[in-house]
């Protein structure tokens, strides 16, 4: 699946996804970093390049997907400090799919529970 990482979302990831063999184009590729863009036109244009956004911006991508369903895909993440583990987690999510067409997918680090 064709993936587009919006400006925050973190590129040693991105590296981690591209040796997994995702094609993963960054809004800096795309001449898209900086530049203040809503995440409404973040959307837009990948969906305009057939690819699915993947962000840490958890809440407003998903009241976007409410809003407007019709769109290439969305994988909302948490943040990870463990980029290698991040990838990994994400490339099985997406082993659960065979299109991201429409769908809002939500990709989450382990949890820590340690005993008190």
């Amino acid at each position: 699946m064709k993936l587009y990482s919006d400006e925050n979302f973190p590129l040693r990831t991105v590296f981690e996804l591209r040796k997994l063999d995702h094609d993963v184009l960054t809004a800096a590729d795309d001449e898209q970093a900086n530049l203040a863009i809503p995440d409404a036109e973040v959307l837009r244009r990948a969906t305009e390049l057939g690819r699915a956004v993947i962000t840490l911006d958890r809440l407003d991508f998903k009241r976007l997907h409410n809003k407007n369903p019709v769109h290439s895909g969305i994988i909302i993440c948490t943040e990870d400090s463990d980029r290698a583990g991040q990838a990994r987690r994400i490339s099985e999510k997406l082993e659960e799919f065979d299109t991201l067409e429409n769908i809002l997918v939500r990709v989450y680090r382990p949890s820590t529970n340690r005993p008190s």
